[in-house]
C-alpha cells in the first residue's frame, strides 16, 4: 500500500492536494481537524475495528480534510466519517477521499463500499453520494441526531 500519495490525476482537487493513510500512531491529528469540522473529540465510538482506515488530506502540508473508515463486513467496507474544513469545501476534498477510501478498500478485497449520512445535518454528503452514482439503500429517522439517516452503498 502506498501511504502518501497524490491525487490520481482523474480526480479534481486543489493544486498539491495529497492523501496519506495513517497508522493510530496520528490519531490526534485526525482528532483535531474533527474538533474544528464537528466540534467534538469523537471521531468514532471504537479505534478497534478490523482493517481501520485513516485518511489524511493536505494541501501543502496543512491538514484539511480526514476520513476514516472500516470493515463492516466480509464483503463491506464502511466509511464512518469524515470532514473538511470550511475554506476547502467544495473544491474535490471530500471526492478525493473518497476516491481513496474506496481504491483502498478495493485492493483489501472488499466488494461493497458504504456509509451513512444524515441529510440535513450534512447535505453536502447527500449531494456527492448521489453525484457519485451510489444506491440508497435503506432510511430512517434517528431519534438521536434528530433527523433522517441515509445509508449509500455502491459496488466497488
Amino acid at each position: 500500500m502506498q501511504i502518501d500519495a497524490p491525487v490520481p490525476p482523474t480526480v479534481r482537487g486543489p493544486d498539491g492536494l495529497r492523501i496519506e493513510a495513517l497508522g493510530m500512531d496520528r490519531y490526534p491529528e485526525v482528532q483535531a481537524l474533527n474538533r474544528v469540522v464537528f466540534g467534538d473529540d469523537r471521531v468514532i465510538y471504537r479505534t478497534d475495528r478490523d482493517d481501520l482506515l485513516l485518511l489524511l488530506a493536505t494541501v501543502a502540508g496543512e491538514a484539511v480534510g480526514y476520513k476514516v473508515g472500516y470493515r463492516e463486513s466480509a464483503s463491506t467496507f464502511y466509511s464512518a466519517k469524515g470532514g473538511v474544513l470550511d475554506g476547502w469545501r467544495r473544491r474535490g476534498v471530500a471526492r478525493a477521499l473518497l476516491v481513496r477510501m474506496e481504491a483502498e478498500a478495493r485492493e483489501r478485497g472488499y466488494r461493497t463500499f458504504a456509509f451513512d449520512t444524515f441529510p440535513n445535518k450534512h447535505p453536502g454528503m447527500t449531494v456527492l453520494g448521489l453525484a457519485e452514482g451510489f444506491r440508497v439503500t435503506a432510511a430512517g429517522y434517528n431519534a438521536a441526531y434528530r433527523d433522517y439517516r441515509i445509508r449509500f452503498e455502491r459496488p466497488l
